[in-house]
């Protein structure tokens, strides 16, 4: 990343930085929420906006994460850093081991098969409630969020801690897909995406990029489920509906799919206009589908999508 892309993108990750200082605590949680679920649909966009993949199948990617994180406090009794590293490996390896299985399928074919795992993956939480306590939930009590690093404290309760770790997140995330997508490997996903054949016939290994692009998908899900665990202390079957599967699409395809910072935008203005929408009318659905119709007329290819396609041609 270069230049003028270089300098937005740190712009960005600044003005997040300094927004902590102006703004409500409200709007602070509402913040460190948009930015843990931002990861998780930059995760997605890996796959879906690069690769060309539609997966309907993240959320048990990310209640992966949740739930070893969760599971790995309360159950295993590991500190926080530990589980969220724990859970991190677990997630990659569900991962890589889901990818293995699903890429045999293509087109519509993946597209089902993902969302069959998934629902298995929520019909299994649901069904060892005893362990996962379903629809209730695992919820991590508030002493076991204060820990020691190093000797220093660490307090999960305080919502300025919260909000900046969840910004450290989001920018490596931030530079994990940016160093792919910008790199040889990303050129070759993005041939992929658009004639996965003539790759083929170019020498490429087609099969092990896309493995590697799910993989990598997957884990960065992974690692925001078992951040949005820690941070907001709570694990449950919700996480692995449907909803979160179809949520990622929506803001990727929202912000813009195959931009970088689509994700970010698309996740923080479905947020927004669900907020608003929910405090003026009881008809929340209703407006926020009258909106989302209105952008895809006039945004086609999501807003940073469009902007790139007609102004600004140098946005990755």
């Amino acid at each position: 990343m270069k230049g003028p892309s270089l300098l937005l993108h740190l712009g960005i990750i600044l003005m997040l930085l300094l927004m902590q200082f102006v703004i409500s605590d409200y709007a602070l949680l509402s913040l460190t929420r948009i930015l843990v679920l931002a990861v998780f649909a930059s995760g997605y966009n890996l796959l879906f906006g690069y690769t060309g993949l539609l997966s309907l199948g993240h959320a048990m990617f990310f209640a992966s994460g949740a739930y070893a994180a969760a599971l790995g406090v309360t159950k295993l009794g590991m500190s926080i850093p530990v589980s969220f590293v724990f859970a991190c490996l677990v997630g990659g390896a569900f991962s890589a081991a889901i990818s293995a299985i699903t890429l045999r399928a293509k087109g519509v074919a993946f597209m089902i098969v993902t969302l069959m795992f998934s629902q298995a993956a929520f019909l299994t939480i649901l069904y060892f409630g005893n362990i996962t306590r379903g629809d209730e939930g695992i919820t991590i009590a508030e002493n076991l969020r204060r820990f020691s690093v190093l000797g220093f404290a660490v307090d999960l309760t305080n919502a300025s801690l919260r909000y900046n770790l969840a910004l450290v997140l989001y920018a490596l995330s931030l530079g994990v897909t940016a160093w792919m997508v910008l790199s040889p490997m990303g050129r070759v996903l993005i041939a992929i995406r658009e004639n996965e054949n003539r790759t083929s016939m170019l020498g490429y290994d087609v099969m092990r990029y896309k493995f590697v692009a799910m993989t990598v998908s997957g884990t960065l899900s992974a690692v925001s489920g078992a951040a949005y665990a820690i941070l907001f202390s709570y694990a449950g079957a919700t996480l692995a509906s449907i909803e979160y599967s179809i949520n990622p699409l929506l803001w990727s395809l929202l912000g813009g799919a195959s931009t970088l910072l689509g994700p970010l935008l698309g996740t923080g203005f479905m947020m927004v206009l669900n907020d608003l929408a929910s405090s003026y009318t009881d008809a929340r659905l209703l407006a926020v589908g009258v909106v989302l119709v209105l952008l895809v007329v006039f945004f086609p290819k999501g807003i940073l999508g469009t902007v790139r396609q007609h102004w600004i041609r140098w946005l990755p």
